[in-house]
């Protein structure tokens, strides 16, 4: 799939926030849970998902899966949800007729999408239980739900402000429009 200038600049920017998030440690809180952090991470990959389509989508997430691999230094693990957020977030809105409505919908399924995947995942690799307060059950409920549900808050009226942008102006201006 080729990528057009629009694509490339909103990925460009998505990433550099990706990238923000991940260096300075503001994508990853600190929380007294057996996870350790809630992630802020999967938002810019929703809203890449959402706002570009499942490509660029995945590639904001790869740039989220490799920051994860400070904490669980496991690629099999870490990384498969991450590509997986936006490609999820753009089928639910897509889906729904990329309607206004439709985006809390994508972002709650975008971040489910991290919190089930990853989790599965660690439970597979034997990282952690199934069940229990440390197991992905309970990490699921403490973390996953909370996550989701600031996700549609956070992502609605940004993914809205944008595509309502979009619609009253293009991307670039002309300079010079002559007589």
């Amino acid at each position: 799939m080729k990528l057009n200038t629009k694509q490339i600049v909103i990925s460009g920017l998505l990433v550099a926030l990706a990238l923000v998030l991940g260096v300075t440690g503001l994508g990853f809180v600190p929380v007294p849970t057996p996870a350790g952090a809630a992630t802020l991470m999967h938002l810019p990959v929703e809203l890449a998902g959402i706002l570009q389509g499942p490509v660029v989508g995945s590639f904001v997430g790869l740039i989220f899966g490799l920051f994860t691999l400070r904490f669980l230094p496991d690629p099999r693990v870490v990384i498969p949800a991450r590509l997986l957020i936006g490609i999820v977030s753009y089928l639910v809105y897509a889906g729904c007729g990329k309607k206004s409505w439709s985006i809390p919908l994508a972002a709650i399924a975008g971040s489910l999408t991290n919190t089930v995947g990853t989790l599965g995942l660690a439970v597979v690799f034997g990282y952690i239980p199934f069940s229990g307060p440390e197991g992905a059950i309970g990490i699921a409920l403490l973390q996953g739900v909370p996550e989701a549900i600031l996700a549609a808050v956070v992502i609605t009226p940004v993914a809205i402000a944008v595509k309502r942008l979009e619609a009253n102006r293009p991307l670039a201006y002309p300079i010079y429009k002559g007589k």
